[in-house]
């Protein structure tokens, strides 16, 4: 299987077997860390740095168990280029995200495949923000990659590495500072929830959180061997055992997210999916009526957060998929939130990184000072479905020429060309955008029941039909 390049960083799988080698390699991993460490010298020197002062990057893992040889080649690579590693070790994205900032370093790299299997790892790449590296700095990267260049500078010139061990503390202290997290409410409510911890490193950093908040909480798959529960992404599917524990136990909330914690999915007190479209829409909710302004997700997300912001007169815009799409339009409009549909919540007060700690704080803080139930707060919102389906293309190039046709096809309705082509109609909308790892156009549609919503994407798919004939 290729290699997955993005925004975002470099992902790939391992060898589990004699017979299956994977693509996620050392040469991989110390090409890749060798551009970006070219990156962060030549950054670093543009800032003004002095002379013979090391840049520094901060490193952590997610409970993978290719998690600690990974981070060694990292760590190493790192070193070799002169670059002092702070290693927080077992961590989520957004601790890994926070801690950049807080140490003052010049970049960080999340080892994480995110939802992937667990045979998969990954490279996601950070600037001095601790948000996300743009897009040119990832085509610079991977072309150094590609250009086989490892050469390093001479012994003398070794980074140094140190291990911090409170990132997760310090966190969640900085998550309850915000003043939305209403601590007093939330430890009045005396909630008691469930989460689901795949796994993974949600064990370590859920858990300090809801001490700290008075919440009580049963543990699902919270040995943190990296060895996957269930399948990782947290789709209803994949969240059965959740779902009963939660109706079963007498639960306040339901908690899922990812391996990495960037991800968070909420299940109602009584059993029933949330809806991981419906994560962000609560936490608007509840920040716009706290403190208005302008709200961002991807253009694939759900229309409900557009029709928040419309119940509390506020502005929406929609940016390209990609976390940094997002934080760049959110920063553009000067955004209170954003976020993606995927249960990716992006509360710039904290940081510019999807962050389920916060996200949590947030919802929990609503469910206290609204005094409702889960399932309550859910049914308040508009009731949307969202159905995907995808067009092979016989010959990558006729991309152009596909979306050209469908663009002129809808010229009638309301099209947005920033990411594909997005068509926004009265009963719902429909996003089609070609996929970054394989020949084929992405078809997202929604609207407000499962079979209007098939149909546009259904009379989609045709349109690109016609366009190949």
């Amino acid at each position: 299987m290729a290699l997955k390049v993005s925004v975002s960083g470099v992902r790939g799988t391992l060898g589990s077997s004699e017979d299956i080698t994977g693509d996620f390699t050392p040469d991989v991993l110390v090409g890749f860390v060798n551009g970006y460490a070219k990156f962060i010298k030549e950054r670093h020197r543009a800032q003004g740095a002095s002379v013979g002062v090391r840049p520094k990057v901060v490193i952590g893992r997610d409970g993978r168990i290719s998690g600690p040889v990974v981070s060694q080649f990292v760590s190493a690579t790192l070193q070799f280029n002169g670059i002092d590693v702070i290693d927080v070790d077992l961590s989520t994205t957004p601790t890994v995200e926070v801690a950049v900032v807080r140490h003052k370093a010049q970049g960080g790299i999340v080892l994480s495949a995110s939802h992937n299997p667990e045979n998969w790892n990954a490279l996601k790449l950070l600037n001095e923000k601790g948000e996300f590296i743009s897009a040119a700095a990832g085509d610079a990267i991977k072309a150094s990659y590609e250009s086989g260049d490892f050469t390093f500078p001479n012994s003398s010139g070794l980074g140094t590495y140190k291990r911090s061990h409170d990132d997760i503390q310090y966190h969640v202290a900085e998550t309850l500072a915000l003043p939305l997290v209403n601590v007093e409410a939330i430890k009045k409510a005396k909630f008691h929830v469930v989460v689901d911890c795949i796994n993974s490193t949600g064990s370590i950093s859920i858990p300090p959180l809801l001490d700290e908040l008075g919440v009580t909480y049963d543990l699902l798959f919270d040995d943190c061997s990296g060895k996957f529960a269930h399948v990782a992404e947290p789709l209803p599917k994949n969240l059965g055992v959740l779902a009963k524990a939660v109706a079963t136990g007498k639960a306040d909330l339901g908690i899922a997210v990812d391996p990495d914690v960037d991800r968070l999915v909420l299940i109602s007190e009584d059993g029933r999916m949330f809806g991981e479209e419906y994560t962000l829409v609560a936490v608007a909710d509840y920040i716009l009526a706290h403190h208005p302004g302008p709200v961002v997700s991807n253009l694939s997300s759900s229309r409900a957060l557009k029709d928040i912001a419309d119940r509390y007169d506020q502005p929406y815009a929609a940016g390209a998929v990609g976390e940094v799409n997002v934080v760049n339009k959110m920063r553009e409009i000067d955004a209170v939130l954003g976020g993606e549909g995927n249960g990716g919540i992006i509360y710039p007060a904290l940081h510019y990184g999807r962050d389920s700690i916060v996200g949590i704080a947030l919802v929990l803080s609503h469910l206290a000072t609204s005094g409702k139930k889960a399932s309550e707060v859910r049914a308040s919102y508009p009731d949307y479905t969202i159905v995907k389906e995808k067009l092979p293309l016989p010959d990558p190039s006729v991309e152009k020429k596909v979306l050209k046709y469908v663009t002129e096809a809808y010229k009638n309705e309301e099209v947005d060309l920033t990411d594909g082509v997005k068509v926004n109609m009265a009963d719902g909308w429909v996003h089609l955008r070609a996929s970054n790892t394989e020949p084929i156009i992405r078809v997202i549609a929604e609207s407000h029941d499962e079979a209007s919503a098939k149909t546009l994407a259904a009379k989609a798919v045709q349109v690109m039909k016609e366009a190949l004939k």
